[in-house]
């Protein structure tokens, strides 16, 4: 069977993972064996999620109506019931549900009523809290299929240090990082000087270390110094796979869903108020503003550095008619030049406009010149794929140390924008 709760979180506190390793200890400790945890993230763009939309699935086998029992019984002792924005949604399935669900939960906008539809379908026990919206999310995790994996090792405090300043040593994460990198990734942002794998925020989680396998981020973990864990739990996840990335096309995005898209720089990138650096894509006639904000740093000066007729894939979110980047690929690069006026072969000065269409003039000696001089300048990138710092980077966000996914490297090298979801399920 699998057991999926969602929604049991706040702003203020609790972290549906840690009802999650709760969980798991209680259905041990019942008789139910647990075969896999899993931390399912959808939809990032949902305005309804407290922080990273992270659902939880546990696959156990045993007695249901025990498992159900025992979920419910966890939500509702420890969920964040005070907050308006808090709806929790249990369900236990014995059968798994067709998976379309959880991509269209992960990509896409669903409602509570499709989520009942999805979980009766399949004849599972569910039960929501308020106005249930974490039926939603309950169900995706159940239904949840991760062709590309990846692991997340979860440290939790004890009740009695909640609220109170993290104890980590900081040294001992970049030791973790240098010994275990590349088979993990952001736990710490080196070249920003940043730690990424303790959370500020006032929840039970005390870090969490993610990686390429169980083994991978239980020996970056050994390295960690801190106060004393109340308990740790090792997710599978889909994090760091880009699987919320559709293939769009320019003029056709929707709001509120992700993509890959390919197009050509229509203008000179563009730094605000702020440090945000906008960009102009076109392809095809239709045209997407991109987005770099401040806090991606030096990711910024990627985008600063591309020119009117490069050709390059981003990924990203598309919200509020812009396209916030998490990556981006550079294919062809334009030729850049400087255009000036001429100098002068008899004084050597640099001449001046004569007016629209009529050359170039010597200030001095009054010689004409009609051709300017044209200066090929050398430009400070190169073809290839650039990312948002770890300090940045969205929990689906697919790291390059991860490598390029393939179908990436198809859009970005061929220009074919794919008929089909290149997600789904073959």
């Amino acid at each position: 069977m699998r057991i999926g709760i969602d929604d049991t979180d706040s702003p203020a506190g609790m972290c549906t993972t840690y009802i999650g390793a709760v969980l798991v200890r209680r259905l041990e400790q019942s008789g139910i064996r647990v075969a896999e945890a899993r931390l399912v993230r959808l939809n990032p763009n949902v305005i309804h999620k407290t922080r990273g939309n992270a659902a939880v699935c546990i696959e156990a086998e045993g007695d249901a109506e025990m498992a159900f029992a025992l979920a419910c019984a966890c939500v509702e002792e420890l969920a964040e019931f005070g907050a308006p924005e808090t709806n929790p949604g249990v369900a236990v399935a014995a059968v798994r549900p067709p998976p379309d669900f959880y991509y269209a939960a992960l990509r896409d906008f669903c409602t509570v009523e499709e989520a009942v539809g999805v979980l009766e379908s399949v004849g599972a026990r569910y039960k929501g809290y308020k106005n249930r919206r974490g039926l939603i999310g309950a169900a995706a995790a159940v239904a949840s299929d991760l062709p590309d994996r990846t692991y997340e090792l979860l440290a939790y405090r004890k009740r009695e240090m909640w609220g109170a300043p993290r104890q980590v040593d900081r040294e001992s994460l970049f030791l973790a990082d240098r010994a275990t990198y590349p088979r993990t990734w952001d736990t710490v942002d080196r070249k920003n000087d940043v730690v990424v794998c303790v959370p500020h925020t006032p929840d039970p989680v005390l870090f969490g270390i993610r990686g390429e396998s169980p083994i991978a981020v239980r020996e970056a973990r050994s390295c960690v110094r801190s106060e004393e864990p109340a308990c740790e739990q090792v997710y599978t996840t889909n994090q760091g796979t880009d699987a919320h990335l559709l293939p769009g096309t320019i003029g056709e995005l929707r709001e509120g869903r992700s993509y890959l898209v390919r197009g050509t720089v229509a203008g000179l990138p563009v730094t605000g108020p702020g440090g945000h650096v906008s960009l102009l894509l076109e392809d095809g006639g239709a045209e997407v503003r991109c987005m770099a904000y401040e806090p991606t740093k030096g990711f910024r000066d990627v985008v600063r550095a591309l020119v009117p007729g490069d050709t390059v894939a981003v990924a990203g979110s598309y919200k509020g008619g812009s396209l916030n980047l998490e990556k981006i690929g550079v294919s062809r690069l334009a030729a850049a030049v400087r255009i000036r006026p001429p100098v002068c072969p008899a004084c050597a000065k640099r001449m001046t406009s004569a007016g629209t269409a009529k050359g170039y003039k010597c200030r001095i000696c009054g010689a004409r010149g009609r051709e300017p001089e044209v200066e090929r300048l050398e430009r400070r990138i190169r073809p290839g794929w650039y990312e948002v710092p770890p300090v940045a980077r969205r929990h689906l966000s697919r790291p390059l140390v991860r490598g390029v996914p393939g179908w990436e490297e198809v859009l970005l090298q061929s220009g074919r924008k794919p008929g089909r979801n290149l997600h789904e399920r073959p």
